[in-house]
């Protein structure tokens, strides 16, 4: 295993920390939590830039980012909805378009297609990491707001980005197969 790859894998062991940092101890001002998830952004942004500049790109590691940072975002999402910093329909919204086009990369890759992020898909990362270190932070009357503000762009780039996944995947994939 590479270092780009291990660098995911620390990013999903991460998670299930955050998740605790997040629910057990949901005081404002939680600086564990924000500390815990800008590590595992940090691992995010590590693993591209070393595998694309020592040439350590893999299919696995084409497949287990993604997954690593939808696993980082979906749970960040969902521990703040059990604290009450952002409504559940907006995580659903996300959550939702990030399970179907996990789906659609697992469907193409069984037919050796790889459905690569795109710089849309790279966009909606940004804003829903800044929106979640916002809504994480807590400040009040300053980052709640400001989070779901950046969470509802993030949303309009979600549905944006899921809408071309899914033309990539309607012409590389054959559903006869």
């Amino acid at each position: 295993m590479n270092l780009p790859n291990a660098l995911s894998l620390v990013r999903i062991f991460l998670v299930p920390v955050l998740v605790v940092f997040l629910i057990v101890v949901p005081r404002p001002y939680n600086l564990t939590a924000a500390a815990v998830f800008l590590a595992a952004v940090l691992t995010d942004w590590l693993d591209g830039r070393i595998a694309r500049s020592t040439r350590q790109v893999t299919t696995l590691g084409k497949l287990l980012d993604p997954v690593a940072d939808k696993l980082l975002i979906s749970a960040s999402l969902i521990s703040l909805v059990q604290v009450g910093r952002v409504p559940a329909w907006m995580v659903v919204l996300i959550v939702g378009r990030d399970l179907a086009i996990t789906g659609l990369r697992g469907i193409a890759a069984s037919q050796n297609v790889i459905i690569q992020a795109s710089d849309f898909g790279k966009a909606t990362m940004i804003a829903e990491v800044i929106a979640v270190a916002l809504l994480i932070l807590s400040y009040p009357a300053i980052s709640v707001p400001l989070g779901q503000a950046a969470l509802l762009v993030a949303i309009a780039l979600s549905l944006a980005s899921g809408a071309i996944y899914f033309q990539k995947f309607w012409r590389c994939v054959d559903l006869a197969k």
